[in-house]
């Protein structure tokens, strides 16, 4: 790099976010380039102009592992689900953690401008169960490649293990008592080999969940010792451990179409209609996941929780009652237990016919108006009691990280550091389940890539 006219642009971490913000800092750049070169050739006489020389912008993705995209590949249980189909105006709904700032992300780069950038890097992409936007190829591998090609493309330059350890500034002593006006201005990146000098820096470096991919919360120690508040990190999207052992009996048994609530100190705080899994720990699956945020909390603040789950959730309680009086009658002389197969499946009977307390003897024309609305109750409110969650190392995303009270939300940059950009899971933000997360890294991603390039042109 010329010192005296090139600039440089570092992007710390090679996920979503860091890719996506690579390959738009390297394109903005090349755009704002060509722009002034023409520009120049306009206001000079031609032999001076064939003496002029253009600016040019360096893009570095520094990587700490050997390869890129690793927790990409995991998304989606190997397929990749993108984004989501509804429409953009509604996504702020979907992410508990700080939505609001998202609006301004989201509409730069929105679910239908993502799909034609895939398409037009070779990924074509489809709409399943849900809105879920997957890969036509269902190989998550296919989008982290078509990332890469991207990125490449634009000439950004990549280095694998280059483990980031510090963001230098100009001014490393100075305080932030005045979050508004800049006290300092970024010059680069640090690792534990060498120091990476640099006019901009993005950093997406990933939060602290599965920290087998690489995400193990670098990126908060990094923030704090520049000044920028961190949000303690807590697993979101993240299965959960239950007290009953029950489960285990029913563990690999998926319901779909159920209701499931999450209690917390008796109040219903949460509700969702979907899909959940029973494990040998507990319950796990889509409907879990998106209610496994509020409970993490709730334990953390020393609650009792609950989720009650409706087997149940199209009928009203009189008419479940009158289809377990139909069953009764069909039944006769059938013991209780055996007589719940149209009802429940095969490994959940057991369960639901010792938890209802009526006796499994018992024949089903023998069952009292008591005992059947008892059972409905239990059909409709199937109570398990939240111990805790399989931790960060088990969530699909971290809830937490740097505040965004300290951030543009237009363009991801620090409010107190000059040329200092956050983007992706290390910021405090997150999504339900359903492709708003990585939706939500590559909108900070593309307006952190955008806005760099613009700031060092």
């Amino acid at each position: 790099m010329d010192k005296l006219s090139d600039k440089r642009i570092i992007v710390v971490g090679g996920g979503a976010a860091g890719l996506m913000a690579a390959g738009i800092a390297a394109q903005t750049a090349q755009a704002a380039q060509a722009a002034q070169a023409v520009q120049a050739a306009q206001a000079a006489q031609a032999a001076q102009a064939a003496a002029l020389k253009t600016p040019q912008t360096e893009v570095i993705l520094l990587e700490k592992g050997n390869r890129l995209g690793r927790k990409l590949l995991l998304s989606g249980k190997g397929r990749c689900n993108i984004t989501h189909d509804g429409d953009i105006a509604d996504f702020i709904e979907a992410y508990p953690g700080n939505g609001k700032f998202l609006h301004s992300a989201l509409r730069q780069f929105d679910n239908e401008t993502l799909r034609r950038f895939f398409q037009k890097h070779g990924v074509p992409t489809k709409v399943e169960r849900g809105g879920r936007v997957f890969p036509e190829s269902d190989q998550a591998e296919s989008v982290t490649q078509a990332l890469m090609g991207f990125a490449r493309e634009q000439g950004v330059v990549i280095h694998t293990h280059q483990h980031v350890n510090a963001v230098r500034l100009s001014k490393p002593g100075s305080s932030h008592k005045n979050p508004i006006e800049p006290q300092n201005h970024v010059v680069g990146v640090s690792t534990s080999q060498t120091f990476w000098p640099a006019d901009a820096v993005i950093m997406a470096v990933g939060g602290a969940s599965y920290p087998a991919t690489g995400s193990t919360g670098d990126g908060y120690a990094i923030a704090r010792a520049i000044g920028h508040e961190v949000v303690t990190a807590m697993p979101a999207l993240v299965p959960l451990k239950t007290a009953e052992s029950w489960p285990r009996l029913a563990q690999g048994l998926s319901l779909r179409n159920v209701t499931v609530s999450l209690w917390i100190d008796g109040i219903k705080k949460q509700e969702g209609f979907g899909e959940m899994l029973f494990t040998h720990f507990g319950v796990s699956g889509p409907l879990i996941l998106t209610l496994s945020r509020g409970a993490a909390r709730a334990l953390k603040a020393g609650s009792r929780v609950e989720v009650k789950i409706n087997l149940k959730p199209a009928l009203t309680q009189e008419a479940l009652i009158a289809r377990l009086n139909r069953d009764w009658e069909k039944r006769g002389a059938t013991h209780f237990k055996n007589a719940l197969g149209d009802l429940l499946p095969k490994s959940l009977i057991p369960v639901i016919a010792d938890l209802s307390g009526i006796d499994s003897a018992k024949q089903a024309r023998q069952i009292s108006t008591a005992e059947t609305r008892r059972l409905a109750l239990l059909l409709q409110a199937v109570p398990l009691t939240v111990t805790g969650t399989l931790g960060l190392k088990a969530g699909i995303v971290t809830a937490g990280g740097v505040d965004v009270c300290s951030l543009d939300p237009r363009t991801m940059a620090s409010k107190h550091i000059k040329g200092l950009y956050w983007a992706g899971e290390v910021v405090d933000v997150d999504g339900v389940t359903g492709g708003y997360n990585l939706q939500a890294a590559f909108s900070m991603g593309y307006s952190a890539g955008q806005a760099a390039a613009g700031d060092v042109a």
